[in-house]
């Protein structure tokens, strides 16, 4: 059945390295993509006034574009932005983990669905070896382009 499909950990490990793989790919790419996540799962520094707050819905989506797609950061398990909001345009940064985004968006397309829904005290832990975890950072850090997705 389904639900022993996109309950599983491992499903969720694999889930979560995917959406990871494909945002760093826009990345390398500089094209700019939506993400619709899970409101009640992202972190506002600052925190938002209510009358922003209250306008989200449950899955609310964020297009990384401009100055929000050149702040744009993947931190652990964790994809990092800053945006404005409201009318007078409030800066936040926003942490979304990398398993509450439900689809990422291009020009209106979804280009990846999450149906993973394992959850273990509100985090999904990793199950990535160690040796596999150095070699895709070595790998990654090999190319000085890549250099700009990191938090210095």
């Amino acid at each position: 059945m389904l639900e022993n499909v996109i309950e599983d950990r491992q499903f969720a490990v694999l889930m979560q390295k995917n959406i990871r793989d494909m945002i760093v790919y826009f990345f390398e790419k500089e094209q700019n993509f939506g993400i619709l996540c899970k409101i009640e799962e992202i972190t506002f520094d600052p925190e938002l006034p209510k009358s922003i707050n209250t306008e989200f819905r449950p899955l609310t989506l964020f297009f990384l574009a401009g100055y929000t797609f050149d702040t744009a950061t993947i931190e652990g398990d964790f994809l990092i932005f800053e945006a404005g909001f409201g009318t007078d345009n409030i800066g936040s940064f926003v942490t979304v983990p990398l398993l509450s985004i439900m689809q990422i968006i291009i020009d209106e397309t979804p280009v990846l669905i999450n149906l993973a829904s394992y959850e273990e005290n509100n985090s999904v832990q990793k199950e990535i070896d160690e040796n596999g975890v150095k070699n895709s950072m070595a790998s990654f850090l090999s190319n000085p382009e890549n250099s700009k997705f990191l938090k210095k």
